[in-house]
Protein backbone atom coordinates (compact mmCIF):
# COMPACT_ATOMS: atom_id res chain seq x y z
CA UNK A 1 0.00 0.00 0.00
CA UNK A 2 1.61 3.56 -0.87
CA UNK A 3 0.84 5.85 2.25
CA UNK A 4 -1.86 3.36 3.82
CA UNK A 5 -4.28 4.50 0.79
CA UNK A 6 -6.81 2.22 -1.20
CA UNK A 7 -6.39 1.15 -4.30
CA UNK A 8 -8.73 3.65 -6.34
CA UNK A 9 -7.06 6.49 -4.57
CA UNK A 10 -3.55 4.64 -5.46
CA UNK A 11 -4.52 5.00 -8.92
CA UNK A 12 -5.32 8.60 -9.09
CA UNK A 13 -2.12 9.32 -7.45
CA UNK A 14 -0.37 6.97 -9.35
CA UNK A 15 -2.07 9.29 -12.38
CA UNK A 16 -0.43 12.51 -11.28
CA UNK A 17 2.74 11.38 -10.32
CA UNK A 18 3.15 9.71 -13.36
CA UNK A 19 2.42 13.47 -15.23
CA UNK A 20 4.75 15.22 -12.78
CA UNK A 21 7.50 12.91 -13.44
CA UNK A 22 7.21 13.81 -17.27
CA UNK A 23 6.31 17.53 -16.94
CA UNK A 24 8.42 17.97 -13.74
CA UNK A 25 11.53 17.02 -16.21
CA UNK A 26 10.81 19.90 -18.65
CA UNK A 27 11.44 22.14 -16.38
CA UNK A 28 14.32 20.93 -15.39
CA UNK A 29 15.51 21.05 -18.89
CA UNK A 30 14.00 24.39 -19.08
CA UNK A 31 15.79 25.56 -16.27
CA UNK A 32 19.15 24.09 -16.70
CA UNK A 33 19.41 25.02 -20.36
CA UNK A 34 18.60 28.69 -19.34
CA UNK A 35 21.42 28.94 -16.75
CA UNK A 36 24.29 26.99 -18.80
CA UNK A 37 22.96 29.70 -21.71
CA UNK A 38 23.52 32.14 -19.02
CA UNK A 39 27.27 30.89 -18.07
CA UNK A 40 28.50 31.14 -22.13
CA UNK A 41 28.35 27.11 -22.29
CA UNK A 42 28.56 26.71 -26.00
CA UNK A 43 25.68 25.49 -27.67
CA UNK A 44 26.67 22.62 -28.99
CA UNK A 45 27.58 21.64 -25.46
CA UNK A 46 23.42 21.93 -24.27
CA UNK A 47 22.24 20.50 -27.30
CA UNK A 48 24.57 17.44 -27.02
CA UNK A 49 24.39 16.86 -23.00
CA UNK A 50 21.48 18.35 -21.58
CA UNK A 51 18.83 18.73 -24.07
CA UNK A 52 19.93 15.24 -25.38
CA UNK A 53 19.97 13.73 -21.78
CA UNK A 54 17.09 15.90 -20.82
CA UNK A 55 14.37 14.86 -23.26
CA UNK A 56 14.90 11.37 -21.79
CA UNK A 57 14.83 12.93 -18.30
CA UNK A 58 11.76 11.36 -17.28
CA UNK A 59 13.00 7.36 -18.11
CA UNK A 60 16.65 8.29 -16.68
CA UNK A 61 14.92 9.10 -13.01
CA UNK A 62 12.27 6.14 -13.42
CA UNK A 63 15.32 3.99 -13.34
CA UNK A 64 17.27 5.51 -11.08
CA UNK A 65 15.01 5.34 -8.80
CA UNK A 66 13.68 2.13 -9.39
CA UNK A 67 17.79 0.95 -9.09
CA UNK A 68 17.73 2.67 -5.80
CA UNK A 69 14.67 1.07 -4.43
CA UNK A 70 16.04 -2.11 -5.24
CA UNK A 71 19.24 -1.92 -3.48
CA UNK A 72 17.63 -0.30 -0.74
CA UNK A 73 14.64 -3.18 -0.82
CA UNK A 74 11.72 -0.93 -0.79
CA UNK A 75 10.74 -2.15 -4.42
CA UNK A 76 10.46 -5.58 -5.78
CA UNK A 77 13.30 -6.73 -8.13
CA UNK A 78 11.32 -8.01 -10.86
CA UNK A 79 8.24 -5.92 -10.77
CA UNK A 80 10.62 -2.80 -10.75
CA UNK A 81 12.96 -3.85 -13.74
CA UNK A 82 9.95 -4.76 -15.82
CA UNK A 83 8.01 -1.32 -14.91
CA UNK A 84 10.91 0.58 -15.96
CA UNK A 85 12.34 -1.10 -19.19
CA UNK A 86 8.87 -1.46 -20.09
CA UNK A 87 8.24 2.12 -20.02
CA UNK A 88 11.65 2.96 -21.91
CA UNK A 89 10.68 0.60 -24.82
CA UNK A 90 7.35 1.42 -24.89
CA UNK A 91 8.12 5.18 -25.12
CA UNK A 92 10.03 4.43 -28.50
CA UNK A 93 7.71 2.63 -29.82
CA UNK A 94 5.06 5.33 -29.18
CA UNK A 95 7.18 7.70 -30.70
CA UNK A 96 9.18 5.98 -33.97
CA UNK A 97 5.40 5.16 -34.87
CA UNK A 98 2.32 6.49 -33.34
CA UNK A 99 4.12 10.03 -32.96
CA UNK A 100 5.73 10.05 -36.31
CA UNK A 101 2.30 9.67 -37.42
CA UNK A 102 0.74 12.31 -35.56
CA UNK A 103 3.06 14.72 -36.76
CA UNK A 104 2.82 14.03 -40.46
CA UNK A 105 -1.53 14.09 -39.93
CA UNK A 106 -1.21 16.84 -38.14
CA UNK A 107 0.80 18.68 -40.53
CA UNK A 108 -1.99 17.78 -43.60
CA UNK A 109 -5.09 19.20 -40.94
CA UNK A 110 -2.66 22.15 -40.37
CA UNK A 111 -2.40 22.72 -43.94
CA UNK A 112 -5.81 22.49 -44.58
CA UNK A 113 -7.26 24.47 -41.79
CA UNK A 114 -4.98 27.04 -43.12
CA UNK A 115 -5.64 27.32 -47.01
CA UNK A 116 -7.71 29.66 -48.97
CA UNK A 117 -7.81 27.05 -51.66
CA UNK A 118 -11.00 25.18 -49.93
CA UNK A 119 -13.58 28.16 -50.77
CA UNK A 120 -16.11 27.93 -53.17
CA UNK A 121 -18.21 25.09 -55.09
CA UNK A 122 -18.13 21.69 -53.49
CA UNK A 123 -16.29 19.73 -56.58
CA UNK A 124 -13.32 23.00 -55.88
CA UNK A 125 -13.57 22.07 -52.41
CA UNK A 126 -12.63 18.47 -52.91
CA UNK A 127 -10.16 18.48 -55.29
CA UNK A 128 -8.56 21.13 -53.25
CA UNK A 129 -8.11 18.93 -50.42
CA UNK A 130 -6.64 16.12 -52.41
CA UNK A 131 -4.43 17.87 -53.25
CA UNK A 132 -3.12 19.59 -50.60
CA UNK A 133 -3.33 15.54 -48.88
CA UNK A 134 -1.07 13.96 -51.74
CA UNK A 135 0.90 17.19 -52.08
CA UNK A 136 2.04 17.10 -48.43
CA UNK A 137 5.05 14.92 -47.60
CA UNK A 138 8.40 15.35 -45.26
CA UNK A 139 11.56 14.91 -47.01
CA UNK A 140 14.16 12.77 -44.53
CA UNK A 141 17.53 14.23 -45.18
CA UNK A 142 19.97 11.43 -45.77
CA UNK A 143 23.12 12.11 -43.26
CA UNK A 144 19.99 12.60 -40.59
CA UNK A 145 19.17 8.72 -41.65
CA UNK A 146 22.74 7.99 -41.41
CA UNK A 147 23.53 9.36 -38.50
CA UNK A 148 20.79 9.20 -36.24
CA UNK A 149 18.26 6.40 -37.69
CA UNK A 150 20.85 3.31 -38.12
CA UNK A 151 22.08 3.99 -34.29
CA UNK A 152 18.71 3.86 -33.01
CA UNK A 153 18.21 0.54 -35.12
CA UNK A 154 21.93 -0.64 -33.85
CA UNK A 155 20.76 0.67 -30.46
CA UNK A 156 17.83 -1.41 -30.29
CA UNK A 157 19.37 -4.35 -31.60
CA UNK A 158 22.01 -4.39 -28.83
CA UNK A 159 19.23 -3.99 -26.00
CA UNK A 160 17.78 -7.26 -27.83
CA UNK A 161 20.92 -9.24 -27.34
CA UNK A 162 22.48 -8.13 -24.04
CA UNK A 163 18.94 -8.74 -22.58
CA UNK A 164 18.29 -12.39 -23.88
CA UNK A 165 19.32 -13.94 -21.05
CA UNK A 166 16.68 -12.52 -19.02
CA UNK A 167 19.18 -9.72 -17.34
CA UNK A 168 20.88 -6.67 -17.83
CA UNK A 169 23.78 -6.68 -15.78
CA UNK A 170 26.25 -4.57 -14.28
CA UNK A 171 28.90 -5.34 -17.68
CA UNK A 172 26.05 -4.92 -19.81
CA UNK A 173 25.28 -1.67 -18.64
CA UNK A 174 28.82 -0.67 -18.63
CA UNK A 175 28.90 -1.38 -22.53
CA UNK A 176 25.39 0.64 -23.24
CA UNK A 177 26.85 3.77 -21.11
CA UNK A 178 29.79 3.14 -22.73
CA UNK A 179 28.19 3.47 -26.41
CA UNK A 180 26.02 6.35 -25.02
CA UNK A 181 29.17 8.53 -24.43
CA UNK A 182 30.55 7.13 -27.77
CA UNK A 183 27.63 8.21 -29.70
CA UNK A 184 27.94 11.77 -28.23
CA UNK A 185 31.43 11.89 -29.00
CA UNK A 186 30.53 10.97 -32.56
CA UNK A 187 27.61 13.55 -32.96
CA UNK A 188 30.06 16.34 -31.78
CA UNK A 189 32.79 16.10 -33.55
CA UNK A 190 30.86 15.21 -36.62
CA UNK A 191 28.27 18.02 -36.74
CA UNK A 192 28.05 20.03 -39.94
CA UNK A 193 27.75 23.62 -37.50
CA UNK A 194 27.63 24.77 -34.98
CA UNK A 195 24.10 24.03 -33.53
CA UNK A 196 21.92 26.58 -31.66
CA UNK A 197 19.73 26.07 -29.05
CA UNK A 198 17.68 29.21 -29.19
CA UNK A 199 17.88 29.32 -25.13
CA UNK A 200 17.86 32.63 -23.68
CA UNK A 201 20.16 33.28 -20.78
CA UNK A 202 18.37 33.28 -17.06
CA UNK A 203 18.11 36.52 -15.72
CA UNK A 204 17.48 35.22 -12.27
CA UNK A 205 20.19 32.40 -12.16
CA UNK A 206 19.75 31.25 -8.41
CA UNK A 207 16.37 30.91 -8.78
CA UNK A 208 16.31 29.09 -12.18
CA UNK A 209 18.58 26.91 -10.40
CA UNK A 210 16.13 26.46 -7.51
CA UNK A 211 13.25 25.66 -9.41
CA UNK A 212 15.54 23.52 -11.47
CA UNK A 213 16.33 21.18 -8.59
CA UNK A 214 13.34 21.76 -6.93
CA UNK A 215 11.78 19.91 -10.39
CA UNK A 216 14.47 17.51 -10.03
CA UNK A 217 13.03 16.69 -6.53
CA UNK A 218 9.38 16.12 -7.67
CA UNK A 219 10.37 13.90 -10.28
CA UNK A 220 12.27 11.49 -8.10
CA UNK A 221 9.59 11.34 -6.04
CA UNK A 222 7.06 11.37 -7.71
CA UNK A 223 8.84 8.42 -10.05
CA UNK A 224 8.83 6.35 -6.61
CA UNK A 225 5.45 6.64 -6.62
CA UNK A 226 4.87 5.29 -9.99
CA UNK A 227 7.18 2.17 -9.26
CA UNK A 228 5.08 2.17 -5.88
CA UNK A 229 1.66 2.44 -7.57
CA UNK A 230 2.99 -0.60 -10.50
CA UNK A 231 3.57 -2.73 -7.94
CA UNK A 232 -0.07 -2.70 -6.36
CA UNK A 233 -1.42 -3.21 -9.98
CA UNK A 234 0.64 -6.23 -10.63
CA UNK A 235 -0.47 -7.80 -7.59
CA UNK A 236 -4.24 -6.93 -8.52
CA UNK A 237 -4.76 -7.47 -11.55
CA UNK A 238 -1.96 -10.07 -12.26
CA UNK A 239 -0.54 -8.25 -15.43
CA UNK A 240 2.83 -7.68 -16.36
CA UNK A 241 4.94 -4.81 -14.88
CA UNK A 242 6.49 -4.30 -18.00
CA UNK A 243 2.82 -3.53 -20.04
CA UNK A 244 1.97 -1.43 -16.63
CA UNK A 245 5.34 0.67 -18.02
CA UNK A 246 4.21 0.36 -21.62
CA UNK A 247 0.31 1.92 -21.08
CA UNK A 248 1.65 4.36 -18.04
CA UNK A 249 4.66 6.04 -18.93
CA UNK A 250 5.64 4.53 -21.69
CA UNK A 251 2.69 6.66 -23.71
CA UNK A 252 2.73 9.58 -20.78
CA UNK A 253 6.59 10.28 -21.43
CA UNK A 254 6.42 10.64 -25.05
CA UNK A 255 3.92 13.28 -24.32
CA UNK A 256 6.62 16.55 -24.36
CA UNK A 257 7.88 15.25 -27.55
CA UNK A 258 4.85 15.20 -29.12
CA UNK A 259 3.78 18.75 -27.77
CA UNK A 260 7.27 19.98 -28.71
CA UNK A 261 6.60 17.89 -32.60
CA UNK A 262 3.43 19.66 -33.13
CA UNK A 263 4.72 23.20 -31.48
CA UNK A 264 7.22 22.52 -34.72
CA UNK A 265 4.83 22.02 -37.40
CA UNK A 266 2.11 24.64 -36.25
CA UNK A 267 5.42 27.04 -36.82
CA UNK A 268 6.47 24.97 -40.23
CA UNK A 269 9.44 23.24 -38.70
CA UNK A 270 8.78 19.76 -39.45
CA UNK A 271 12.46 18.40 -39.91
CA UNK A 272 12.84 19.81 -36.12
CA UNK A 273 9.94 17.70 -34.86
CA UNK A 274 10.79 14.64 -36.27
CA UNK A 275 14.12 15.29 -35.44
CA UNK A 276 13.01 15.48 -31.86
CA UNK A 277 11.17 12.64 -31.71
CA UNK A 278 13.65 10.26 -33.26
CA UNK A 279 17.28 11.66 -30.62
CA UNK A 280 15.47 10.59 -27.67
CA UNK A 281 15.18 6.71 -28.73
CA UNK A 282 19.05 6.98 -28.54
CA UNK A 283 19.63 8.04 -24.98
CA UNK A 284 16.58 6.75 -23.68
CA UNK A 285 18.00 2.47 -23.91
CA UNK A 286 21.79 3.35 -23.84
CA UNK A 287 21.97 5.92 -20.75
CA UNK A 288 18.54 5.04 -19.16
CA UNK A 289 19.02 1.18 -19.48
CA UNK A 290 22.64 1.29 -19.50
CA UNK A 291 23.29 3.82 -16.08
CA UNK A 292 20.04 1.63 -14.04
CA UNK A 293 21.71 -1.86 -14.99
CA UNK A 294 25.23 -0.15 -13.54
CA UNK A 295 23.50 0.43 -10.75
CA UNK A 296 21.51 -2.60 -9.69
CA UNK A 297 21.29 -5.08 -12.73
CA UNK A 298 17.82 -5.76 -13.93
CA UNK A 299 15.43 -9.14 -14.67
CA UNK A 300 14.68 -8.85 -18.25
CA UNK A 301 10.92 -10.20 -18.80
CA UNK A 302 10.54 -12.25 -22.05
CA UNK A 303 7.92 -9.95 -23.93
CA UNK A 304 10.29 -7.60 -24.23
CA UNK A 305 12.96 -9.03 -26.11
CA UNK A 306 10.46 -11.54 -28.16
CA UNK A 307 7.86 -9.09 -28.76
CA UNK A 308 8.82 -5.17 -27.72
CA UNK A 309 12.54 -4.81 -28.76
CA UNK A 310 12.26 -6.30 -32.14
CA UNK A 311 9.02 -4.71 -32.95
CA UNK A 312 10.74 -1.56 -32.41
CA UNK A 313 13.84 -2.94 -34.03
CA UNK A 314 11.09 -3.75 -37.41
CA UNK A 315 9.51 -0.62 -37.07
CA UNK A 316 12.40 1.76 -37.47
CA UNK A 317 14.18 -1.00 -39.96
CA UNK A 318 11.00 -1.20 -41.80
CA UNK A 319 10.72 2.82 -42.62
CA UNK A 320 14.01 3.33 -43.24
CA UNK A 321 13.96 0.54 -46.07
CA UNK A 322 11.00 1.84 -47.13
CA UNK A 323 12.52 5.38 -47.26
CA UNK A 324 15.56 4.93 -49.07
CA UNK A 325 14.96 2.46 -51.19
CA UNK A 326 10.92 2.94 -51.99
CA UNK A 327 10.33 6.68 -51.80
CA UNK A 328 12.83 8.76 -52.42
CA UNK A 329 13.08 9.64 -48.76
CA UNK A 330 9.27 10.85 -48.60
CA UNK A 331 6.40 10.23 -46.72
CA UNK A 332 3.14 11.22 -47.00
CA UNK A 333 -0.26 10.66 -45.78
CA UNK A 334 -0.64 6.58 -46.05
CA UNK A 335 3.01 6.56 -44.26
CA UNK A 336 1.45 8.32 -41.55
CA UNK A 337 -1.62 6.38 -41.26
CA UNK A 338 0.67 3.24 -41.86
CA UNK A 339 2.84 4.15 -38.78
CA UNK A 340 -0.42 4.66 -36.36
CA UNK A 341 -1.74 1.48 -37.38
CA UNK A 342 1.63 0.02 -36.55
CA UNK A 343 1.02 0.94 -33.38
CA UNK A 344 -2.45 -0.33 -32.85
CA UNK A 345 -1.10 -3.34 -34.26
CA UNK A 346 1.95 -3.52 -31.64
CA UNK A 347 -0.46 -2.54 -28.42
CA UNK A 348 -3.37 -4.87 -29.77
CA UNK A 349 -0.86 -8.19 -29.74
CA UNK A 350 0.83 -6.87 -26.28
CA UNK A 351 -2.07 -7.21 -24.36
CA UNK A 352 -3.32 -10.17 -26.31
CA UNK A 353 -0.38 -12.71 -25.99
CA UNK A 354 2.39 -10.72 -23.73
CA UNK A 355 -0.06 -9.47 -20.80
CA UNK A 356 1.80 -10.97 -18.08
CA UNK A 357 5.65 -11.22 -17.86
Amino acid sequence: MVFGLGFEQQIVLGIIATFLTVFGAEKVVEKMTSVAAYYDIPDVVIAVSVISIGTSLPEIAAHATASVGILSGSLDYQISSSTVLGANIGSDVVQQTLLVGVVILGTIIIKLMRSDDLKGGITSRVDNTLKIINNTTFTFDKRFLKTTYFPMIGTTLMCTVLGWDGIFSRLDGLVLVGSFFGYMYFTYHTREERLNTDTDPSDYVRRDLFVGLTAMVVVIVSAHIVLSVSETLVEVTGLGGSIIGVVSLGIVSALPELFTALSGVYHKAEGISLGTLIGSNITNPLLAIGGGSLLSTYWVPRPLVLWDLPMETFTAAALLVYLLFVSDRELGWKGGLYLVGLYVFYIVIRFTYFAVD
